[in-house]
């Protein structure tokens, strides 16, 4: 499927990118989409009101959030179906990203209608630009689960990660997301990324192991941006060989292989089957 986006009169879906703290963070081009078309689907519209009252955009408003998507994306499909355009946005940033706007995207997709991006706004770049870190190559994770051994799962399986990450986080567990980040990860450099944009916009340039001993402000979201992983180890050695290694390193034998079956991202006993049994 070929998408010529403004060369037809194809219904479409703009997503559109909204100020994630100050309100004058959004494009000419964002005010104009948002003028101009049929209905504006949104996360809250309460939330939505206070930006598009303040550039006195007055247009229909449809609720479209995690609980009623489903139920929704058919009416919206309905409203494209009879030519309408309509813009996504969601209450800060760029849709899609941590919202249903991912799903609704494939189904207008699916469907044969064009998804056009009106860009603007966005705590991911905003946060990684300002960190100090490496900007590129960098994995956006967004949050974290909940359930902690999911979370240690997720955590452990960027261990070896060359690329700077990304991470959002609630002001109330970002305390014990940096003590999991720590514990897993190791010590490494880490940008708290708090409010950005707004008049309490806090930026901290730390290590993990000093953020342990910080006093988090819980008022405000949090962009958690973590330093790739320095570890490296030759391709080219066999398990066995990596462990004799570390072991000549000055690590015991116990701790080497943990740290190959880390390193390598496999487990432990395909480690001690590689040196104990088959090498």
């Amino acid at each position: 499927m070929i998408q010529r986006s403004f060369q037809d009169e194809h219904p479409k879906l703009y997503i559109v990118s909204t100020p994630i703290g100050h309100l004058k963070d959004i494009t000419y081009r964002a005010v104009e989409i948002l003028k101009e078309v049929d209905a504006i689907l949104c996360e809250d519209t309460r939330t939505s009101k206070t930006l598009l009252n303040h550039y006195d955009i007055h247009k229909q408003l449809i609720s479209f959030h995690d609980h009623n998507k489903t139920e929704k994306a058919q009416e919206i499909l309905s409203l494209m179906d009879e030519g309408k355009h309509l813009a996504l946005i969601s209450d800060a940033g760029t849709p899609g990203i941590n919202d249903p706007g991912y799903e609704l995207i494939q189904e207008v997709i699916k469907h044969g209608y064009h998804v056009v991006a009106i860009p603007g706004a966005s705590a991911i770049l905003s946060a990684l630009v300002v960190s100090g870190c490496l900007i590129q190559p960098f994995t956006f994770i967004g949050f974290l689960p909940r359930k902690n051994s999911s979370k240690k799962e997720v955590i452990e399986s960027y261990h070896q990660r060359v690329e700077t990450l990304v991470i959002y986080e609630s002001p109330l567990r970002v305390k014990k997301t940096l003590e999991d980040l720590f514990a897993i990860l190791g010590d490494r450099a880490v940008v708290l990324a708090r409010e950005l944009t707004k008049i309490f916009e806090t930026i901290t340039r730390t290590t993990l192991k000093e953020s342990l001993s910080l006093d988090i402000d819980t008022r405000g979201e949090y962009v958690i941006v973590v330093e790739g992983s320095k570890e490296t180890y030759d391709l080219s050695l066999s398990i066995k060989d990596h462990v004799i290694q570390l072991i000549e390193e000055g690590n015991d034998e116990k701790d080497a292989m943990k740290m190959v079956a880390k390193k390598r991202q496999i487990t432990k006993s395909d480690v001690y089957k590689a040196y104990k049994i088959n090498g």
